[in-house]
């Protein structure tokens, strides 16, 4: 008696079969990496960044309007301040010393303004999404900040980069000193990767909660 051998994968189907797996694997090794220095990028640029947050009493015009002056007046005191830094670490402690300082400058210029707010400045560690400014996107995490509240601190914020320098006149140059992350920050065509970042911290918040 013969028996007949049915092979339900033929060999031409197997072969198929091994090359989309060898395939799907190679992918999903290559978006693991793309990942994996995508958080490590983003990571470095947080290490390497001193944010500056200021948020107004309220929304209305006079407050935000207020705001905005107070940035200006702060952003030309620190100027200097961060111009002989050497490094991020530098920038909080110089950041940090100043801090009274900071705020005497802001309740100047709202005594100036004729409003009697009071005025917070502290530098601290805060959470940002992911923000785009004129040139530059900061990926989503924890950075460590300048922030300063006017009044209830009940109206929209305004952030910058107090270092390196990006709120200022040649911002360009200041990228830069980013080193290999410079290219991550600048332009568009980003945001898929940013929003892996966001995705990501997102759930290291959650997991703080």
């Amino acid at each position: 008696m013969s028996f007949y051998r049915y092979d339900a994968y033929p060999k031409g189907r197997k072969m198929k079969g091994i090359e989309s797996i060898l395939i799907i694997g190679l992918i999903f090794t290559m978006l693991s990496s793309t990942v994996n220095r995508t958080v490590t990028a983003g990571s470095e640029v947080r290490s390497e960044t001193l944010r500056l947050h200021i948020i107004a009493n309220s929304d209305s015009e006079e407050d935000q309007a207020l705001k905005l002056k107070v940035r200006d007046a702060v952003l030309e005191a620190t100027g200097e301040l961060f111009a002989e830094v050497s490094g991020k670490t530098e920038a909080v402690a110089a950041a940090e010393y100043s801090a009274d300082d900071i705020k005497a400058i802001a309740e100047q210029v709202i005594k100036n303004e004729g409003f009697d707010y009071s005025v917070q400045a502290e530098v601290t560690e805060m959470w940002f999404e992911t923000r785009s400014y004129e040139g530059f996107t900061l990926p989503a995490g924890d950075y460590d900040a300048v922030r300063i509240i006017i009044g209830a601190g009940e109206g929209k914020n305004w952030w910058c980069v107090m270092y390196p320098a990006l709120c200022v006149p040649g911002a360009e140059e200041s990228i830069e000193k980013y080193g290999k992350n410079a290219e991550f920050i600048k332009g568009s065509g980003y945001e898929i990767r940013f929003a892996i970042i966001e995705w990501i911290e997102q759930i290291k918040q959650l997991w703080k909660i």
